[in-house]
């Protein structure tokens, strides 16, 4: 239950050595290879994703490609420009492109047109292409068909563009991204393509008004559904936009759909993974020493319960305490559950200490044990809701609720000064 910007931990399939696997030096077997592991891991069905999949070079699109060589905390980090066409680079490259992880694209937010490979060091990564096993999932949830007008916000390298441009056809087919930069590439590469998308630099937060579309996919996260993308929505449309608050812990997917009579349906999923925050969204972390402090610190409170922590596939009561609960992050990489509140210095570690034993402890201002346990309660008797409707208002303001209305909570009030892009 985290947002997705790395690689997974587990090798993809184009990561295998050059000297054993022809997958690894041919782009062709990379692509089947790839897909074939969606197909495993991650339920890609056959069809028209699937097919444009195996049809798109990612090397065309991605030409480029950062890999860090830094080691981690290493200050000031850094990073190699691959290039494709420097034979050198082509293997490694192709690990990245095929490799089902994500692949940094943008450095400092340079331009990517004209950039000579080599080594970059200090600042961060600016943009990259989402995880493909997400990527693949949400375009399956749009249900594409030829002829769709489609909206794709956040343009980044390209790939979700160039999907919808090989099954809908490139005339349908808008990209918008906030960097010129990003939307300047893209257009170059979908080109040598073939695909002639209308590629718009702006706000992806007010779409492209006068505008109507079937599919609005966004692909970086926002702290609330954009009314004007609502507005651009057609009769039988529909809209995917991640939502999460100021921590990456546990998103949500906003769904969104306008009937065929105008009227809008929506609702917010609760799920494990989602694209990045959106650029000027500001997010809170657990730093390095915190997270030390919570695992070698004794509790100022601790207790041996019988009562067990929320599963981590309660991803509905998990959801509802990200929004409820506020100024927590989960430690996804410790052990056992460990929560923060960067905020206010608050954590609690819960271990298991036996059958249906947990050890509790927990330190700070804020007991979210107690708090957890009492919103456990609530969510219970809400039916243990995986999903909320999502109530869009014409004012914009936005709600969401269990389906018998006991669970509900506001989506913040605010816009973002701006959006970044992913894919």
């Amino acid at each position: 239950m985290t947002t997705l910007d790395t690689s997974p931990a587990t090798p993809g399939p184009a990561e295998r050595s050059a000297d054993t696997d022809p997958v690894a030096v041919d782009p062709a077997a990379a692509r089947a290879a790839m897909v074939a592991e969606l197909e495993a891991r991650h339920g890609l069905r056959h069809g028209p994703v699937r097919d444009a999949l195996l049809a798109l070079p990612r090397e065309v699109l991605m030409p480029q490609a950062y890999v860090r060589r830094s080691a981690p905390g290493e200050d000031p980090p850094r990073w190699d420009l691959l290039d494709w066409s420097a034979s050198e680079d082509r293997c490694e490259l192709l690990k990245l492109l095929y490799g089902g992880g994500s692949v940094l694209v943008q450095h400092d937010g340079e331009p990517l047109l004209g950039r000579a490979r080599g080594t970059r060091s200090g600042a961060s990564i600016t943009s990259m292409s989402t995880v493909m096993g997400l990527t693949a999932s949400l375009l399956e949830e749009l249900e594409l068909r030829p002829g769709l007008r489609v909206l794709d916000v956040g343009t980044g390298a390209g790939v979700t563009a160039a999907v919808a441009c090989e099954i809908c056809g490139d005339r349908g087919v808008v990209t918008l991204d906030r960097d010129r930069h990003l939307t300047d590439a893209a257009a170059v590469r979908l080109a040598g393509l073939g695909f002639r998308p209308q590629v718009v630099c702006g706000s992806g937060e007010q779409g492209v008004p006068g505008r109507e579309f079937d599919r609005v996919f966004v692909s970086y996260a926002m702290q609330y559904v954009p009314t004007a993308l609502v507005d651009q929505l057609a009769p039988g449309g529909r809209l995917l936009v991640h939502i999460t608050s100021a921590s990456p812990s546990w998103p949500g997917l906003a769904v969104v759909e306008r009937a065929s009579d105008g009227r809008i349906a929506a609702e917010l999923r609760a799920v494990e993974f989602a694209h990045r925050a959106g650029h000027g969204m500001k997010r809170i972390w657990l730093n390095e020493e915190f997270r030390r402090r919570i695992a070698s610190e004794p509790g100022a409170w601790t207790q041996r319960s019988m009562v067990a922590p929320p599963a981590d596939a309660d991803r509905g009561l998990w959801l509802a305490a990200d929004h409820l609960l506020g100024g927590l992050v989960r430690d996804f990489g410790a052990e056992h559950l460990v929560i923060g509140a960067p905020g206010c210095g608050s954590w609690l570690r819960v271990e298991p200490v036996g059958h249906r034993r947990w050890n509790v402890a927990i330190r700070g201002p804020r007991d979210i044990w107690k708090e957890l346990q009492d919103l456990k309660v609530r969510w219970q008797v809400a039916g243990s809701p995986g999903r909320y409707r999502l109530h869009v208002d014409a004012d914009g303001g936005q709600r969401a609720a269990s389906a018998c209305g006991r669970l509900t909570w506001p989506l913040p009030d605010i816009r973002p000064v701006d959006e970044g892009s992913a894919t």
